[in-house]
């Protein structure tokens, strides 16, 4: 039987922990505090910190693990590459390519300033630092995940009022800052195996308005500019050229992308994961593709097909979010019609703080007319 660590135990790692659990695997998984849904389906959990490499690789050789991985996190994945490399597992890609998509600073700098398609950006320690990016720009910490501690910011006087709790979020106490790239953004899924891309769907996403840092509500399929060939070719390209360079050569990557008005795409994000959303589920409500299935058949070095045959047919995701610090009631919600419906918490469960505005409390998935 084989033997798999999770890193993590939240939503998107609980999606993992289960598909190893229905192909009959020995599942541990651990996190650095207890209580989260994924907890309930391992076969073993204890508290560990995941970016605690040297704890990690002395569990994993304690409990004899035969791979490691996460999906959804990206503070994970440098941890689940560097110890795989280090006690000779698989791991999809080098550990610094982890390293460099889960820092903003050096995934800017990786891609370069004559990369089509990166932001201009800067990076920054301290509030008095002299500003160069054009307002109004993002503010980012370097080294978060989930969108916390990002705002919009129009002024000199807001980016003053943003910048404590923006660094706050951030390990190395570093922010970056991005020129604003005003337009939709939308997703890309992709798998490689040695180099080539073998699947890439785009779909779009919608954001809570009241929000800037982009909070996602929905994600769907199709994207609404599916049939214009031109602006798919240059998404591609971007896709393409950014795994290339970033040497993202096997397994899933997950990109967030903008279009601008004269319809240019940029990178938002980049990561060499599946993402934390369940895209995976959508895709395959959508398109019949099961990317974690593949993910996990790859983990194993399985074949994995260099084609995939699909139709699409529309589908979306949406979220049900709450406050943090309340207590969770199911009755708050109008779910309407679904296929699929998930809830992270139970009645009177507190929903926990992580953006601090609008917290995931469950979604479901749903055909579109």
């Amino acid at each position: 039987m084989s033997k798999i660590l999770v890193l993590g135990t939240g939503p998107a790692q609980a999606d993992l922990i289960r598909t190893c659990k229905a192909k009959g695997w020995d599942v541990y998984a651990v996190s650095y505090r207890s209580g989260y849904i994924g907890e309930q389906f391992a076969d073993h959990f204890d508290e560990i910190n995941i970016v605690d490499e040297d704890a990690i690789k002395e569990y994993a050789q304690n409990n004899s693990i035969d791979y490691i991985y996460s999906t959804g996190s990206d503070i994970a994945m440098p941890t689940a590459f560097e110890v795989s490399e280090k006690l000779g597992l698989r791991a999809f890609c080098k550990p610094q390519t982890a390293v460099i998509c889960n820092n903003k600073h050096l995934l800017r700098t990786e891609l370069g300033n004559d990369f089509e398609g990166n932001v201009p950006f800067q990076c920054l320690t301290g509030k008095n630092q002299e500003i160069k990016i054009p307002y109004p720009f993002m503010i980012k910490p370097d080294d978060s995940q989930g969108q916390r501690g990002v705002f919009k910011v129009k002024d000199h006087d807001e980016y003053l009022s943003r910048f404590d709790e923006s660094i706050s979020f951030s390990r190395s106490k570093k922010i970056v800052i991005e020129q604003f790239i005003s337009g939709e953004e939308f997703s890309v899924n992709t798998f490689s195996v040695n180099g080539k891309i073998v699947f890439s769907l785009i779909s779009g996403r919608e954001s809570w308005a009241e929000h800037s840092g982009g909070l996602i509500h929905k994600h769907y399929i199709p994207v609404q500019w599916k049939d214009d060939s031109e602006l798919t070719d240059r998404v591609n390209s971007l896709v393409s050229r950014t795994l290339a360079r970033l040497e993202i050569n096997n397994g899933p990557a997950y990109f967030q992308i903008k279009i601008t008005e004269d319809r240019k795409p940029y990178i938002i994000e980049v990561t060499p994961r599946l993402d934390g959303c369940h895209m995976w589920r959508l895709i395959k409500y959508s398109t019949g593709i099961d990317l974690m299935e593949l993910t996990v058949n790859a983990i194993e070095n399985k074949e994995i097909p260099e084609n995939f045959s699909y139709n699409i047919l529309p589908y979306e995701t949406e979220f049900m979010c709450s406050a943090p610090g309340i207590a969770f009631s199911k009755a708050d919600f109008e779910l309407g019609n679904y296929e699929f419906l998930e809830w992270y918490y139970q009645d009177g469960d507190i929903v926990r703080r992580m953006n601090g505005y609008k917290e995931k409390c469950g979604y479901v998935i749903r055909r579109l007319s």
